[in-house]
């Protein structure tokens, strides 16, 4: 099957840190700041976003690689953006670069790589 996908698109979202979104809450440590696997969560997301309006029904991607780095903080209440670009396609794999950060700083940066499956033969 042909996808109907180029590089180049992109993605982003905005969120607010929530107590349930902190290492403390989650379990990844005792810091009340963004935690990396919600913080990676987001970022796949994103990605998943960024070309589920470009497969056809029935199609959706599923996440097989991160490569991350989390190099600052969020505290609770504060709002961070994630970004990504569909940077390489190869046949059903698609790798993106992908960004989190606030106005004064990167807090996450990386690739991500998906792959388009055909929902029900993924599921069976």
């Amino acid at each position: 099957m042909d996808f109907d996908l180029k590089t180049g698109l992109k993605h982003s979202v905005e969120r607010i840190v929530a107590y349930k979104d902190t290492a403390a809450s989650f379990g990844s440590g005792l810091v009340e700041v963004l935690a990396t696997p919600v913080m990676i969560g987001v970022m796949e997301g994103t990605c998943a976003a960024c070309v589920q309006p470009y497969l056809p029904e029935g199609y959706s991607t599923v996440g097989t690689h991160v490569n991350i780095s989390h190099r600052a903080a969020v505290a609770v209440d504060g709002t961070y953006c994630t970004e990504c670009e569909l940077i390489a396609i190869d046949r059903k794999k698609l790798t993106f670069s992908v960004r989190t950060y606030t106005d004064e700083k990167t807090i996450g940066e990386g690739t991500h790589e998906r792959f388009i499956i055909d929902v029900s033969k993924f599921i069976k």
